[in-house]
């Protein structure tokens, strides 16, 4: 069968102005990269029909598949479908379901529909409706030969679910099964990771191993292609296991979103709690946790302690450390960790004290922090240097320092030994 080539192309004025950040055009490439459908080019134009006419010329002089959202909406400019029901050559007729569907759906919001909302039931002849349970505006698949246009809703809450539960099946029908599992490391650059792995990336064909790389954060995506579903898992098993060994010093989880969904599974699993004293993060370590649904069962305390005078009135940091020391070091760190411990009953505590900027203080200086965890199977504390000297340095200081917090949590909750049940 021969290759078929993907492109998008995002509709929206806005876009352009950045005035909308463009999630869904990576949205799509996640699917198409899942869906294991090459993407060579994504392009964003304004609400003009006659440059959206030419960036479908040539998006076709490249790609058989192009996706398309954005510009599906009741008002005047929205001229997606009707610019590319013209390029087709197709007529637009009015789909009864999709009319009905858009007069139900104010209904139960207890609106009034406006007439102008009738045009979003104008689709073009002949192709493939894609109802819209999450709004109003119905997607469509014209298929033209080998060309296809997908037709896709721009806001995300609605574009999303249509991409994930009507497009993709459509899309991989006779592609046989590609599946996919994400292998996540911290502490380790992408660069560096790359060198460790040598050759076994680079020559890795089915499975392919792919590196994506954040501040803190590396995933390798190991994706195979079978005839089964069974089949790809036995291909890319072997692969995962090999990646997992020689990284195992970095490697903290399988198919997770993050690092922080990583340490309250942890800390479910072990039937253990933690609780944060922080400074210079302001928080941030309580917030990430928080994010993660079932956090309240293993998180039921945060103190943001960023003066001295709260580090030792409220905490309980003594002032003769702080004097001898200086609120930036590792000896603070590693009391509040532990003063945090004492006063929530936690199993685990951590604290996290630094310099995130934007200048040195007590002859400390920027990107200096001390990152402690406390508990009875694991102590630590890390000493980290970000020399960063970036616009947003401030907030990048702050986000490793979380994420150092997160990995030394996790560390503690793996040195704890198994719940009794």
């Amino acid at each position: 069968m021969k290759e078929r080539i993907a492109e998008i192309i995002c509709v929206g004025t806005e876009l352009l102005m950045g005035e909308t950040v463009n999630t869904n055009a990576t949205e799509i490439a996640r699917e198409l990269s899942r869906l294991g459908i090459p993407l060579y080019h994504s392009v964003v134009v304004g609400d003009n029909p006659a440059r959206l006419k030419a960036a479908l010329k040539s998006a076709y002089e490249r790609a058989e598949i192009v996706l398309l959202t954005g510009g599906l909406g009741p008002t005047y400019d929205d001229l997606t479908m009707e610019t590319v029901a013209d390029f087709f050559g197709r007529k637009l007729v009015l789909h009864e379901e999709s009319l009905a569907a858009i007069r139900q759906y104010f209904e139960k919001a207890g609106r009034m529909m406006a007439p102008s909302n009738e045009k979003q039931a104008l689709l073009p002849e002949g192709g493939i409706v894609l109802p819209n349970p999450n709004g109003t505006a119905p997607g469509c698949i014209l298929e033209d030969g080998e060309r296809v246009a997908v037709v896709l809703p721009g806001p995300p809450r609605e574009m999303r679910p249509m991409l994930r539960d009507q497009v993709a099946p459509y899309l991989g029908r006779g592609n046989g099964v590609i599946r996919s599992h994400e292998l996540h490391f911290y502490g380790i650059g992408e660069s560096e990771l790359e060198y460790k792995l040598g050759d076994l990336m680079k020559n890795a064909l089915n499975p392919t191993v792919a590196p994506y790389a954040k501040p803190g954060d590396v995933m390798l995506r190991v994706t195979a292609s079978a005839g089964t579903a069974e089949e790809a898992e036995r291909q890319m098993a072997p692969v995962m296991n090999k990646l997992r060994d020689k990284l195992k010093d970095y490697y903290y989880a399988t198919d997770l979103p993050d690092l922080q969904t990583a340490v309250v599974r942890a800390l479910h699993e072990k039937g253990l709690t933690a609780a944060t004293a922080e400074s210079c993060t302001g928080g941030l370590v309580a917030e990430l946790l928080t994010e993660v649904p079932g956090a309240s069962g293993v998180f039921g305390c945060g103190m943001v302690a960023y003066q001295n005078e709260i580090k030792e009135q409220l905490l309980g940091v003594p002032g003769e450390l702080l004097k001898a020391y200086g609120a930036v070091s590792a000896e603070t760190a590693a009391r509040m960790a532990e003063a945090i411990r004492e006063k929530s009953g936690a199993d685990i505590g951590v604290g996290v004290t630094g310099n995130a900027g934007p200048a040195a203080s007590e002859g400390k200086p920027v990107g200096l922090v001390y990152v402690a965890v406390s508990s009875s199977a694991y102590t630590h504390v890390s000493r980290l240097n970000i020399r960063r000297q970036d616009e947003d340095s401030r907030a990048l200081i702050r986000r490793l320092a979380a994420l150092k917090a997160l990995n030394l949590i996790l560390r503690a909750a793996q040195a704890a030994p198994p719940t009794e049940h």
